[in-house]
């Protein structure tokens, strides 16, 4: 009996001394959690600070650019003229395609030419103020009317309407403009500004639209 009770002593106690080292582990590991949740919580405040940082700063990077646009279509206009077929709309300065194209057509004629001329004099005029920090672009998108094309050169409206901006694009570069900052693209007639089915909706839609923006 002696012998027994001497043996069930022990195990207590053996199993006391496993207890002791289980809550001392699960004491470990709390205190970890809780200085990973303090160390999760704190980088998250520093991640929302930097983020509010990075708007505020971007916002103003747009801002001054917003500027700028507005002196570029300032001086397109002077330059081009009070014309119907060419028009400023919100942030985007608005040829119609007639201007530069003729039908179905990627290939820039004599006053295209002429009038692409005149925009990158006035863009070349800009250019230099632009502080180096701002990331500008001058995008280009080429849009068409919602009528299927029927030319064996294109087989979609949005291959001709890439075709005219990359075709823009390019006698910009030519001209003297940064072709890194040429961003050329074709929508055909996916995002109308006239979704009437008259003559007059349809070469409202054929236009070629340029935006001072951001890259």
């Amino acid at each position: 009996l002696e012998s027994e009770k001497a043996d069930a002593e022990a195990e207590q106690r053996r199993v006391a001394g496993l207890n002791a080292e289980l809550q001392a582990k699960v004491d470990e590991l709390n205190a970890a959690l809780d200085a990973a949740l303090a160390d999760a919580a704190e980088r998250g405040a520093t991640i929302l600070q930097l983020r509010g940082k990075l708007n505020a700063a971007l916002a103003a990077k747009v801002g001054e650019l917003q500027g700028f646009r507005s002196e570029f279509f300032g001086r397109l206009r002077r330059i081009l003229g009070d014309r119907p077929d060419i028009r400023i709309e919100g942030d985007r300065f608005v040829l119609q395609s007639e201007v530069l194209f003729e039908t179905a057509k990627a290939e820039l004629g004599p006053d295209g030419r002429a009038g692409l001329k005149e925009i990158a004099a006035s863009l070349k005029e800009i250019i230099p103020l632009i502080p180096p920090g701002v990331d500008w672009a001058l995008r280009i998108d080429g849009h068409t009317d919602a009528r299927p094309i029927s030319n064996a050169e294109f087989r979609s409206n949005r291959e001709l309407s890439t075709a005219r901006a990359v075709a823009v694009a390019e006698a910009l570069a030519a001209e003297g403009i940064p072709a890194a900052r040429l961003l050329p693209a074709g929508f055909g007639e996916y995002h109308p500004i006239d979704d009437g089915r008259t003559p007059e909706a349809y070469r409202r839609n054929r236009r070629i639209e340029f935006k001072l923006t951001q890259r």
